[in-house]
C-alpha cells in the first residue's frame, strides 16, 4: 500500500502545516506541496513486481495499478504547479490548505478505487473521490458560475451514484457476494444482471463523461476554476477509465458480449457528439470540455478489447493525454489569470504578443489531434491497433473518420493564434515560474513519449496479472 500510505503522509503534513504555519511561513506552502508531491511520485515510480491482496481481498495490488497511480500522481503534481498563480490571489490565498487537502483526498479515493477488490470498497472509494471534487468545482464560491458548476456536479454525481448502487445491489442479490473474484463465477447473463451492468455503466460513464452521461461536463468545466478543470479532465477520468476496464475484465468476463455491445455504441456516440459540439464552441473551457468527451471515447477503444494490448494502450494513452491536455489547460489558465479572456476570438494574434505560449499551445493541440510526430499520434495508433486486433474494424474506421473532424476544430485555435488579425490582441506578459515548469514537463511528455518506445514496452511488461 505504498502509494496510499505515502499520499496519506503528504495530506497530513500539508494539513498540519496549514494548521500551525503563521505569517511569512505560509509563503512556503506552495513549494512544500510541490516538493512533497514530487517525493511521493519518486517513491512510487518503480512498481513492485509481486501481486498481493489485503483485508480479505478487499484491497488488491498488481504492478499495472501502481503505474496508473504514478501517472495520476504526476498529473496532480502538474496541476499543483499550475495552481500557483491562482492560489496567491486575494480570494484564495487563505484557502491554500483546503485546496491541497481536497485535491489529494480525491487522488487518495481514486487510488483505493483502482485497487478495490470488492464492490463495497469500490463504492466508498468512488465517493471519497467524488465529494471533495464537488467542493473543488465550487471552490470560487463567490463567483456565480463556480457555485452553479458545483451544484450541477454534485447533483449529477448523486444520481449516477444512486444508479450505480442500485446496479451493485442487483449483482449482490443475484450472486450473493460483493467480491470481484467470486462474482465472476456466479454471473450467467440473466436479464437482471444485464440491467445491473447497464446501471453500473451509468455510474462510471458519468465519471468518464461518456455520452449520454456527459451533460454536466461543459457547464462544470466552464464554471470550475481552470486548474480544477484540468484535473477533472485528466486525472479523474483516467482513474475511472482504468477501473472500468479492470471490473469489466474481472467481474463481467462471462458477459463480455453484452458489455462490448454497450461500449460499441457509447464509443461511437461519445467521439461523434463530442467532436460535433466542440466545433460550435467559442469559450475555450467549453471547447476543451467537448474535446475531452471525444477523447473519452478514444480511451474506451482500449477497454473494449479487454486484453493485455488494450490495457497497455489505455494506460499509454492516458499518459500522453495527461501531458497534452494539462499543457492546453495550463496555457488557458495563465492567459485567463493575466488577461481575463477565455473566448477563442480573444486568441486572435496571440503569436505576435506571446509567441512562446502560442507555440506550446500548437504542440499540445497537435498531440491531442494525433498529428505525427507528436506523442498523441502514437497513442492513437496503439489504441486503434488494440481495438482492431479484437475485430472491431468498423469501430476503428468510424474513430479514424472522427479524427478528421477533430483536426478541424483543433486547427481553428491554431488559425486564431497565427492567422486571424486582431486590433487588440492579448497583451504581452510573463508567466510565473511554477507554470513555466509545468509546461516544460508537459511538453517533454508531448515530444518524448512518442519517440521513447521503451515507455510503451515498459507498460506492456506489467499488463498481465489482473
Amino acid at each position: 500500500m505504498r502509494p496510499e500510505l505515502s499520499l496519506i503522509a503528504v495530506i497530513l503534513l500539508l494539513f498540519f502545516f496549514d494548521l500551525f504555519a503563521k505569517g511569512k511561513a505560509r509563503d512556503y506552502f506552495q513549494p512544500l506541496a510541490c516538493v512533497l508531491m514530487a517525493v511521493h511520485v519518486l517513491v512510487n515510480v518503480v512498481p513492485s513486481r509481486e501481486a498481493f491482496s489485503l483485508f480479505g481481498s478487499m484491497y488488491q495490488y498488481v504492478p499495472m495499478m501502481s503505474i496508473v497511480k504514478t501517472v495520476m500522481a504526476i498529473g496532480t503534481l502538474v496541476v499543483i504547479l499550475q495552481a500557483s498563480n491562482w492560489l496567491v490571489g486575494d480570494d484564495t490565498r487563505h484557502k491554500q490548505g483546503e485546496f491541497y487537502v481536497l485535491l489529494l483526498s480525491t487522488l487518495l479515493g481514486m487510488n483505493f478505487m483502482i485497487s478495490a477488490g470488492n464492490f463495497l470498497m469500490f463504492f466508498i472509494a468512488l465517493e471519497l473521490a467524488s465529494v471533495p471534487m464537488a467542493c473543488l468545482v465550487a471552490f470560487d464560491k463567490y463567483k456565480h458560475h463556480s457555485a452553479e458548476a458545483g451544484a450541477k456536479y454534485i447533483l449529477s454525481a448523486l444520481f449516477s451514484s444512486g444508479l450505480m448502487l442500485y446496479g451493485i445491489s442487483m449483482l449482490y442479490g443475484t450472486t450473493g457476494t460483493l467480491y470481484f473474484d467470486d462474482m465472476a463465477a456466479r454471473l450467467s447473463g440473466t436479464p437482471l444482471q444485464v440491467m445491473a451492468l447497464v446501471f453500473f455503466f451509468s455510474g462510471l460513464g458519468f465519471k468518464i463523461s461518456l455520452v449520454p452521461f456527459h451533460l454536466w461536463t461543459a457547464d462544470a468545466y466552464q464554471g470550475a476554476p481552470t486548474t480544477v478543470t484540468g484535473y477533472l479532465s485528466v486525472v479523474s477520468k483516467g482513474a475511472a477509465a482504468f477501473t472500468l476496464m479492470v471490473i469489466l475484465m474481472k467481474v463481467f468476463a462471462p458477459m463480455v458480449a453484452e458489455w462490448q455491445t454497450v461500449l460499441f455504441w457509447l464509443i461511437i456516440a461519445s467521439i461523434t457528439i463530442g467532436n460535433l459540439f466542440a466545433i460550435r464552441q467559442q469559450n475555450m473551457k467549453r471547447f476543451l470540455a467537448f474535446s475531452s468527451i471525444s477523447q473519452a471515447g478514444y480511451v474506451m477503444l482500449g477497454v473494449i478489447g479487454g486484453n493485455a494490448m488494450g490495457m497497455t494502450s489505455l494506460v499509454f494513452y492516458l499518459l500522453v493525454y495527461l501531458a497534452a491536455n494539462l499543457a492546453a489547460f495550463g496555457i488557458v489558465n495563465v492567459i485567463e489569470r493575466n488577461s481575463g479572456k477565455l473566448d477563442m476570438d480573444d486568441y486572435n494574434g496571440l503569436y505576435r504578443t506571446n509567441p512562446k505560449l502560442a507555440f506550446l499551445m500548437t504542440l499540445a493541440l497537435f498531440s491531442l489531434a494525433g498529428i505525427p510526430p507528436f506523442a498523441g499520434f502514437f497513442s492513437k495508433f496503439f489504441i486503434f491497433m488494440a481495438a482492431f486486433s479484437e475485430g472491431f474494424h468498423l469501430l476503428v474506421v468510424i474513430a479514424l473518420l472522427n479524427t478528421i473532424i477533430s483536426l478541424y476544430y483543433y486547427l481553428r485555435v491554431v488559425k486564431a493564434m497565427y492567422i486571424n488579425p486582431s486590433d487588440a490582441p492579448i497583451a504581452t506578459f510573463r508567466s510565473d515560474g511554477y507554470t513555466r515548469l509545468s509546461l516544460v514537463l508537459c511538453m517533454a511528455g508531448v515530444l518524448l513519449l512518442g519517440i521513447a518506445s521503451s515507455v510503451y514496452d515498459g507498460i506492456h511488461l506489467f499488463s498481465f496479472g489482473l
